[in-house]
């Protein structure tokens, strides 16, 4: 693609693309490419005039190789957008709303007023027929004040006012519609761009590629504690499968070769290969506006307070019209007050200020599945991290492999590496990754494999029984010794490091010393984090208590548990809870599961786990942990907003209706400002409640 830099500045470049029509298509394509490329943050395209705004934070020349690589009209690029297109419905709202204008205009120019006040009729129809259902279903909604006012000034001939009133309700309506259209598919297209990657077998080998390249047919690989990611068939192998999330069901259910998997479930055990029955990329955005639709289903407290409010104050507003005519038998005053609702503002921007606030969140990498989660994080005030792949980097690495009992490190690390190079945890992929690096093969060597969560591997080699695990797993289950004569190096192990112990037939073989080094910013994370109301932090491993404090000790966290299962991170987050706490709890494995449940906010990393992402009520993509940061400001500033949207309706609407009643306001003044006054504030809850400049500039940070 040819483009000219019109514009840059750190961090920040502005192109013109040259000799090429923008239509809206190639608009969105662009767009999508440059959002999915790895050396760009962000990036928008404005197809009105053919320029690119691209935010990157590596290399500049990374940046421009990207734009210059680019080539339009590509058929793979096409399947990175989702099947909505946001130009379009901004162009469609733009014609909707051109036309109302303009309709209106030629009305009160050209159309002779007998003609104009039989229109206004006809129109008025619509309006008290809505009144009359409302009264129907024994309802008394802001429909009823509607139909009133316009019912009451056609009843006095008064057609202007019924018109002008009829005119501001349907331009209300109509961007209302958009804002709400607009949110909805903002949200669903930053949280589509998440592609997922996939394992793709073809010609005897596997591939990765992303999930939108995936076609009907195509054989996709999936293992323990990793998502199916499509409906499919199965073809080979046999797995137990998590469909909580798609059926309720406790328990997994095994599936076998011609068993029917669906997209969205979970290999618990085993792994199995399917055939794809559709393309990567199909309804995939449907499925998301389905997700985030019932996700409003789980709206905070506040927000349901405010819609509840709104329905109660509709007898108030018509109570108020009815006083002020008894009062006054001024029936225009009386139509002003009835020009004036709460419903209207508090329906919508509550709900809008919850989209807008998890549309901000997918912009930085982090998926939130309701308002309410929202809301309990503003609140919470006890923090659980997980330490391996959340406090860490998740990317170990072997420094040292100390034999015992006459074994030699070779031996150690062959057999440790042959036992883990089947099963997705990081400490197992480091095993495996050094034995490769040091030329040692690692034939299959034995039989009878067994995987116990959170504690270890389990086989038989050669008749013998073979455990690699945690030193509870290896001392404490399988009872395995350590030679008296090598107690002492032993005891000099470095704490420091993580510790993989191998025991053969009952004796220790070998200890695997692994460095799984701490974030940079953890220590930063946690300090701000205290400023955002984290009273407590915790981290909980399954790490010995000397390599635990070690740990504690460089990131500062308040308190730290060592050598804990499963069921002890879920009873300290119950114990906690019973206290009177708000627990966030952050994790990344199927070990983290239990307490992801029972917190009262679930924190997965994207990477980590399927089954953790799948419990979890949020889950980040943690290229660093300052999303965190992000996360809880957004949380809080949530609150804040939606409590002043709140204190903003009420006081400036009851203004409103004091002003109609003592006849200050008109009732076409009373309805304009009103309107007004809702889309500003539903506009206003649609901005970013992190400044993008700020935002920006933490995910330069982060890199």
């Amino acid at each position: 693609m040819k483009c000219t830099i019109l514009h840059e500045s750190r961090g920040r470049l502005r192109v013109h693309v040259c000799n090429v029509r923008m239509t809206l298509h190639r608009a969105d394509v662009l767009e999508a490419y440059l959002n999915h490329h790895d050396a760009v943050s962000k990036a928008k395209v404005y197809e009105r005039t053919g320029d690119v705004v691209v935010y990157y934070t590596g290399a500049r020349k990374d940046a421009v190789a990207a734009l210059s690589t680019y080539r339009f009209d590509d058929p793979e690029l096409s399947a990175l957008v989702t099947s909505a297109d946001s130009r379009r419905i901004n162009q469609e709202y733009q014609e909707k709303m051109y036309n109302l204008l303009a309709g209106r205009v030629l009305r009160q120019l050209f159309l002779p007023a007998p003609l104009n006040a039989a229109y206004t009729v006809f129109r008025s129809i619509e309006f008290l027929w809505k009144g009359v259902c409302c009264l129907w279903h024994r309802k008394l909604e802001v429909e009823v004040l509607d139909a009133l006012s316009i019912g009451v000034s056609i009843l006095r001939s008064d057609f202007a006012t019924a018109g002008s009133v009829m005119f501001l309700l349907n331009v209300g309506s109509l961007l209302e519609e958009w804002t709400r259209k607009k949110s909805l598919d903002d949200l669903a297209r930053s949280m589509a761009l998440n592609v997922d990657k996939v394992w793709v077998r073809a010609q005897g080998s596997e591939v990765l590629m992303p999930l939108t390249k995936v076609h009907p047919g195509d054989e996709i690989v999936v293992r323990s504690g990793n998502m199916i990611p499509l409906d499919g068939t199965v073809i080979e192998g046999e797995a137990m499968v998590n469909q909580a999330a798609l059926t309720g069901e406790s328990m997994p259910v095994r599936k076998t070769i011609g068993a029917t998997v669906y997209a969205g479930t979970v290999v618990e055990e085993g792994e199995c290969v399917l055939t794809t029955r559709a393309e990567g990329g199909a309804n995939r955005y449907d499925k998301i506006v389905a997700m985030i639709e019932e996700s409003e289903k789980l709206k905070s407290s506040t927000e349901n307070r405010a819609l509840v409010l709104a329905d109660r104050l509709v007898p108030w507003c018509l109570g108020a019209t009815v006083v002020t005519y008894a009062l006054t038998r001024n029936a225009t005053r009386a139509i002003s007050c009835l020009m004036v609702d709460f419903s209207c503002a508090l329906k919508l921007s509550m709900p809008l200020a919850v989209l807008s606030a998890m549309r901000e969140c997918g912009a930085s990498h982090i998926t939130v599945k309701g308002g309410k989660y929202l809301e309990t994080l503003s609140k919470a005030d006890t923090i659980v991290f997980d330490k391996t792949g959340t406090l860490t980097r998740a990317t170990p690495k072997v420094v040292k492999v100390v034999p015992f009992s006459g074994c030699s490190e070779r031996e150690v690390l062959q057999l440790a590496a042959c036992l883990e190079e089947h099963f997705p945890h990081s400490m197992a992929n480091a095993v495996v990754r050094e034995a490769k690096e040091r030329g040692i093969s690692h034939e299959e060597m034995h039989s009878e494999v067994e995987y116990i969560v959170a504690h270890g591997i389990a086989s038989r080699v050669s008749g013998e029984r073979v455990v690699i695990g945690s030193h509870h797993f290896v001392f404490e289950d399988e009872h395995c010794t350590i030679p008296e004569d090598e107690r002492e190096k032993f005891d000099n192990l470095e704490p420091e490091y993580s510790h993989l112990y191998l025991a053969a037939s009952g004796h220790l073989a070998g200890v695997i010393c692994i460095a799984d080094p701490l974030r940079p910013e953890a220590s930063r994370v946690l300090r701000a984090l205290r400023g955002l109301g984290i009273t407590n932090t915790v981290m909980m491993t399954g790490d010995s208590e000397r390599t635990a404090a070690a740990i504690a000790r460089q990131v500062g966290v308040d308190q730290f548990f060592a050598e804990v299962l499963p069921e002890d991170k879920a009873a300290f987050v119950q114990k906690a809870k019973s206290e009177g706490h708000t627990v966030v709890m952050i994790g990344d494995g199927i070990n983290d599961s239990p307490a992801l449940s029972a917190a009262d906010v679930g924190i997965a990393i994207n990477s980590g786990a399927a089954i953790a992402r799948e419990i979890a009520d949020v889950t980040i993509k943690a290229d660093s942990l300052e999303e965190l940061v992000i996360l809880k400001t957004i949380a809080n500033s949530l609150q804040r907003r939606v409590s002043a949207n709140y204190r903003f309706v009420l006081t400036f609407n009851s203004a409103l209706i004091a002003l109609g009643a003592m006849g200050i306001l008109q009732p076409a003044s009373s309805a304009m400002l009103h309107n007004l006054s809702t889309i500003g504030i539903s506009l206003k809850s649609m901005t970013n409640l992190i400044p993008e400049e700020k935002t920006q500039k933490t995910l330069a940070e982060k890199n």
